[in-house]
């Protein structure tokens, strides 16, 4: 083979191999939560979005890529001077996002580096503007100042300021050592506002048991006579129940008797008798006062008369006898 054939094959074969890495080259990907900003002859072209994109060699170039995602600066304590003259150490967080990647491209050199000075710088003019107590109570009034001061300054940046937080505010060592005596004699304070507080509260419910207790006893004691009333009305009624049940006995057992006398045939005189009996009976009670029935005048004639025919019976016997 000639010379001349190798040597156009070896340059073919080099400009292929550079067509073929020029062309791998010109193929770009695009990562998720990315944009790049694609320059041609170094002039803004367009804003690549995430995919798979093809450059034109030696024209095109992609200039920036660009995070869409939140991103935080954190800076380090810096000097503010607030209203009443006092300097403290105040260290910052700002989360922002990016909403327009040419603006945030082109709008400002660094935009992190102008974004941390105008941080400080509106920092410093907040709490200039307020004096050390409003400074140290008031944290969420000046994130919201600071977030809308930033917000609207970066606007013009495609940067969006979501959120700004004081991390520490640490105001001079005398300063410090004079919260911490206040903050000492608050909590004195209120522990003896406790203590003082528990000890009535103490006190009352010792005199409301007390009282308690007292109640209960006058309602037990209460409820005790009421018991022992009831009990004795309920022993009278029982007795009188029984006295009762004593009587209608008796008047059964007397008008039963009467009835086995008038049965067996017994006359006026026998149930006079029967009577007077009762009466002697009676008599032997512990009464004071007897009353004597209008019929006791006819007894004496019932007890000759009673005489009279125990004698008459012997003598008929004798006239049997006789006979």
């Amino acid at each position: 083979m000639p010379t001349g054939v190798i040597v156009l094959l070896i340059v073919l074969g080099i400009v292929l191999l550079i067509a073929v890495i020029v062309a791998l080259s010109s193929v770009k990907i695009v990562k998720q939560a990315q944009i790049a900003i694609v320059e041609r002859l170094g002039r803004y072209y367009k804003t690549w979005e995430t995919g798979i994109h093809f450059l034109i060699p030696f024209f095109d170039r992609i200039s920036l890529k660009i995070s869409l995602k939140e991103q935080i600066i954190d800076y380090d304590p810096q000097p503010v001077i607030t209203k009443d003259n006092v300097t403290m150490q105040i260290d910052s967080v700002v989360y922002y996002q990016i909403t327009d990647a040419k603006l945030y491209a082109y709008g400002v050199e660094n935009p992190r580096n102008a974004l941390a000075n105008l941080t400080a710088t509106t920092l410093r003019n907040v709490i200039g503007a307020i004096d050390l107590d409003e400074a140290l109570t008031g944290r969420e009034l000046i994130n919201s100042k600071l977030r809308i001061i930033l917000d609207e300054a970066t606007d013009p940046w495609g940067i969006k300021v979501l959120r700004v937080e004081l991390k520490n505010i640490m105001p001079p060592k005398d300063i410090r050592d004079a919260m911490e005596k206040q903050m000492r004699a608050e909590r004195e304070k209120r522990e003896a506002i406790l203590n003082a507080e528990g000890k009535k509260q103490a006190q009352i419910l010792i005199a409301e048991g007390a009282k308690e207790a007292k109640v209960l006893e006058a309602q037990a004691d209460k409820e005790a006579r009421i018991l022992a009333a009831e009990a004795d009305k309920q022993s009278q009624i029982l007795k009188a129940h029984g006295e009762a049940e004593a009587i209608r006995s008796i008047q059964e057992a007397n008008a039963e008797g009467i009835k086995l006398i008038k049965a067996a045939g017994a006359d006026e005189s026998v149930l006079k008798i029967h009577g007077y009996n009762a009466l002697v009976e009676v008599s032997k009670g512990q009464a004071t006062k007897l009353i004597i029935p209008s019929e006791l005048s006819t007894i004496t004639s019932l007890v000759s008369s009673a005489k009279e025919v125990m004698e008459t019976k012997p003598a008929k016997a004798d006239v049997k006898d006789k006979k």
